[in-house]
């Protein structure tokens, strides 16, 4: 049996406002698949409002069940649930998306919705800068000098030392913001 339209809407709103006890009763009773498939008029899916609102035991109980494909839906804005997650400074649910194992990890921090915006630039229009700089550190960034995968098994002298001036002093790049414009952040280190 198929869920109702309006059996749909409570389930969306169960998400949105974090009654897992609801959220478990949809699944119960109408199936993991029906639960994948609810969106609302704007292709909000139940994803996209529990991380919104930041709900990670709902997260947490949904994420192992439905298919992983869900963690990159875009909305009718193109907008993912880790840009939902993002614009509204919900760490624990950041983390989950990206780290869950068996989804997109760190490919969802690249994802542009129709404004152009990564979730990165969500954070950061937002003014999060604790989610900009974790989803910074996330991504798979070349420093300059630094090892790439395969290269050097053990660190020459002269390498420890550079990595432990590193740890200290930090790393400074240079990333495209929300506006389009150059923005300087600092990992690690002694922030300025």
């Amino acid at each position: 049996m198929a869920p109702s339209t309006d059996e749909q809407e409570e389930f969306l709103l169960s998400c949105r406002y974090g009654d897992l006890d609801d959220v478990k009763q949809f699944v119960d009773q109408f199936g993991v698949a029906a639960a994948g498939a609810v969106h609302d008029d704007n292709g909000n899916t139940a994803l996209h409002m529990l991380c919104g609102n930041g709900h990670a035991d709902i997260l947490d109980y949904l994420l192992p069940i439905l298919p992983p494909a869900l963690l990159s839906a875009k909305n009718s804005a193109e907008s993912t649930p880790l840009h939902w997650a993002a614009l509204n400074s919900h760490m624990d649910v950041v983390k989950r998306l990206v780290e869950f194992p068996g989804g997109p990890g760190i490919d969802l921090i690249d994802i542009k919705n129709a404004a152009g915006r990564s979730p990165l630039a969500e954070a950061e229009l937002a003014g999060w800068d604790e989610g900009a700089q974790w989803l910074v550190q996330m991504m798979k960034l070349d420093v300059e000098g630094g090892v790439k995968e395969g290269e050097a098994d053990e660190p020459t002298d002269a390498e420890d030392a550079d990595a432990s001036q590193l740890a200290a002093e930090g790393i400074e790049i240079e990333i495209e913001d929300a506006d389009g414009q150059m923005a300087k952040m600092r990992i690690g280190g002694q922030q300025p």
